[in-house]
């Protein structure tokens, strides 16, 4: 059997395929009012046709745990019932097509109250109608436009663990079986491992240990409401891709044996996001290397991402032992039906509706 489609179980979920899809933002949600964050029919249409094309596993894009976590006004919310029973609809369906529903919970720190991408993502300040003012470790902002954030005090910082907390308590009741919790690209967790964004001098600020402190706080929250038998996942930056005062890979791999000493169940690698202006060499499976790495010195499975867009690739990644899922980002935005497509040329079984038959 191809490699791409062999099941794969962590705790007690089984994952049909090793197709996954990462969290990408849709800026779609209402902004304000009653249904402020929840998914609607965009969502839903979206999620839907990626699980009908066969995809294993898809965890839904960042969601705030937070009003002010969130990184636009648009992005989707886990913070209330009104969106846990919205996103019933969208896992019921995950859970027909045979995908496994996963949920993103997420902050956005210091990067957070911006305009949606294709409207240039400019900053939104504290005064615009739509806008707030960003949180962080410290009072640093990510670039020259962005707002400087208000540091956290160490009370703050124990109110956003428990808005982890209870985001996942929320995913649960809307019907996920993974949740990822995002430490990646510049956001507040990142912000807090990275000696780039994190200036402070106090028990969450300087050594390792200390930067690392916040990370594995919302870790054992999450870990403590979220069940035993369903994986709870990482996302990190293994790199900022400075060559010195940021995060790097030897970091990474020393936090995945903390991360699973903790309950994480897998690390989905990624890398930058949190230094501006910095050089990153993209080109296909730019960031495969990183997750290699972390399978080699580690005991923590891991799932790759990064330019993967053809099914030979991915074959190849998990074949090679180089990770044990690969996750297609825009690949997937351009074909719903990847997996099938995939599964066809390398032998593969997938998952087809009965209404797509003719399609086999």
């Amino acid at each position: 059997m191809s490699a791409l489609f062999e099941p794969r179980t962590l705790r007690d979920v089984t994952i049909p395929n090793r197709v996954w899809m990462p969290p990408m933002c849709q800026y779609s949600a209402v902004p304000d009012g009653p249904g402020i964050g929840a998914p609607n029919d965009w969502h839903f249409a979206h999620y839907a046709a990626r699980a009908a094309g066969g995809t294993g596993l898809i965890i839904v894009e960042a969601t705030g745990v937070s009003p002010e976590g969130r990184i636009t006004p648009y992005d989707l919310g886990i913070w209330n019932d009104t969106q846990v029973e919205a996103f019933r609809r969208i896992t019921r369906f995950l859970v027909s097509q045979g995908t496994v529903p996963g949920i993103q919970l997420a902050h956005a720190g210091r990067k957070a109250s911006t305009d949606r991408p294709w409207k240039g993502g400019a900053p939104l300040a504290p005064s615009d109608a739509l806008g707030w003012q960003p949180l962080g470790p410290s009072a640093v902002a990510h670039d020259e436009d962005h707002t400087v954030p208000t540091e956290l005090t160490v009370a703050q910082i124990a109110e956003v663990v428990a808005q982890f907390a209870d985001a996942a308590r929320r995913a649960l009741a809307a019907g996920f079986e993974v949740a990822e919790i995002h430490g990646a690209h510049g956001y507040l967790i990142s912000n807090f491992l990275s000696p780039h964004s994190n200036h402070r001098t106090d028990e969450y600020g300087g050594s390792y240990e200390n930067r690392t402190r916040f990370a594995l706080e919302v870790v054992d929250a999450v870990r403590e409401v979220w069940p035993d038998d369903k994986p709870l996942f990482f996302r990190i930056s293994a790199t900022d891709w400075l060559e010195e005062g940021g995060w790097t890979p030897d970091d990474t791999v020393r936090f995945a044996h903390d991360l699973r000493a903790h309950g994480i169940d897998l690390l989905d690698v990624s890398t930058g996001g949190n230094a501006s202006g910095v050089r990153i060499p993209v080109g296909p499976g730019y960031q495969v290397p990183f997750a290699a790495r972390v399978k080699a010195e580690t005991a923590l499975p891991v799932a790759a991402v990064g330019l993967i867009t053809d099914p030979g690739q991915a074959e190849k990644i998990l074949s090679n032992g180089e990770a044990d899922a690969v996750l297609l980002g825009r690949e997937l935005l351009r074909n719903p039906s990847w997996a099938r497509h995939a599964a066809r040329e390398l032998g593969g079984d997938v998952h087809v509706p009965d209404q797509y038959h003719r399609s086999v």
